[in-house]
């Protein structure tokens, strides 16, 4: 049997199997239904300054090969999950977590980020930069060089964990994007997060989501986020946590010769709440079929054949 252990920034993982952050809540409910220890670890909810309520009703929307959302980083806030979630998730899962955080200003990243990255439970920090800057009129910290940079040095200079960033997809170089966090100190990148989408009802003629637009998610973006890996991995040197469509363990292979480090799951785990368990299960005998005896190996293995 194949060896499936992976390593992120010095921590190494049984296997390179991640629910994506938004899909997986504090892994709670799933832990009912399976042991979620099998698993390399999860990104739990994203977790912002302060309490969020989130965007207004409704916000989801189905569609062909995946959904769109625009749950609005719904979340108690980080003093809850500090003293609350962290706490009751040691009872059900014994690994430590990725902390997703989101924000909409550097110093609301710069609090959350310092604080969680203090819990023993957190092996290293995933900043979703797609979040709205909301004192530069509202852009994403993750469509300019210039404010991933600034993101990412400030998140750096207060962490006591690596710190990964996570990108959007929503930009017309995402190569520049990824370079730019990686000259200002980030440890690593995840990539991709939604695409921008919507659906129109034609009954109403109105925007299904209350907000028009969300982000699409699903099997749908897989060769796009595919795409973006592959590019990201020849212009930088840090690890990648690929992620956007993947359902499968064949998915996984793909998704790490093209440059993936680990790879998450998301939008499939609302579909099916055991694929991740299925995908670690399954992925001996998809190593075995392709000859593959450690899974560090092939990482970036379709840049040199």
């Amino acid at each position: 049997m194949g060896r499936t252990a992976v390593t992120l920034s010095g921590w190494e993982l049984d296997n390179p199997v991640i629910p994506a952050s938004g899909t997986f809540g504090y892994g709670r409910e799933f832990a009912a239904i399976y042991d979620i220890n099998c698993l390399g670890t999860f990104s739990f909810k994203g977790t912002t300054r302060q309490p969020r309520f989130g965007n207004p009703t409704p916000r989801i929307a189905e569609c062909p090969a995946g959904l769109i959302n625009s749950v609005g980083l719904q979340n108690p806030g980080v003093d809850h999950v500090l003293a609350v979630e962290l706490p009751q998730m040691a009872a059900y899962f014994h690994k430590k977590v990725i902390a997703n955080v989101g924000g909409f200003s550097v110093e609301d990243y710069v609090e959350a980020c310092r604080r969680l990255s203090q819990s023993e439970q957190v092996g290293l920090l995933e900043v979703n930069i797609s979040c709205p800057n909301v004192e530069h009129g509202g852009m994403s910290f993750g469509v300019t060089p210039e404010a991933a940079g600034e993101v990412t040095r400030a998140v750096k200079a207060v962490s006591a964990k690596p710190v990964y960033v996570k990108l959007s997809p929503n930009v017309t170089d995402i190569v520049s994007i990824a370079r730019a966090c990686e000259e200002a100190g980030a440890d690593g990148l995840s990539l991709i997060n939604t695409l921008l989408g919507m659906r129109v009802d034609p009954r109403t003629r109105r925007p299904v989501i209350a907000n028009r637009m969300g982000g699409y998610s699903g099997k749908g973006i897989f060769p796009v986020a595919l795409r973006m890996v592959y590019q990201v991995y020849e212009a930088v040197s840090i690890p990648i946590i690929g992620m956007g469509g993947v359902s499968t363990a064949e998915d996984v292979i793909e998704m790490m010769l093209a440059g993936a480090a680990a790879v998450q799951v998301g939008t499939a785990n609302l579909v099916d709440p055991l694929v991740c368990k299925n995908i670690v299960d399954d992925l001996p005998q998809v190593m075995d079929k392709y000859g593959i005896k450690e899974l560090n190996d092939i990482i970036g293995g379709a840049h040199h054949g």
